[in-house]
């Protein structure tokens, strides 16, 4: 967990994140226990309340199950599920732009994935 949290962004939803890049990095793992809300809210000293909006915003996405009496756990599809929902997040918020400025730029298709291969500071 991070030390700190974002005055800038909703807690619950920095809480969420965590534990989606703690997933997709492969920190997480299927199967394995998530710190509950009473654990997020002693850490951050927060209402564990907000740490639970966060964890059942994954559960509802089908990313944490409960364990009555146990806890939350890690879905066994939950990476996979995680990847494609990021991999249209990446889409639409940074391919769709730099296509479009690209047209704005007139620059082709082959000349905007030479652009993208090039590996130097020019």
């Amino acid at each position: 967990m991070r030390k700190s949290l974002d005055e800038n962004k909703p807690i619950f939803l920095q809480i969420k994140e965590q534990l989606e890049d703690s997933i997709i990095d492969g920190n997480m793992k299927a199967g394995e226990r998530v710190p509950s809300t009473n654990e997020f809210a002693a850490y951050y000293k927060i209402n564990p309340a907000t740490a639970a909006k966060g964890i059942n915003e994954l559960v509802s996405e089908s990313i944490l199950f409960k364990r009555r009496g146990v806890g939350m756990f890690v879905t066994e599809d939950a990476k996979e599920i995680l990847i494609k929902k990021y991999k249209k997040s990446f889409y639409n918020n940074y391919v769709l732009p730099l296509k479009n400025e690209a047209r704005k730029l007139r620059i082709n298709e082959n000349e905007l994935m030479e652009m993208v291969k090039r590996e130097d500071n020019q």
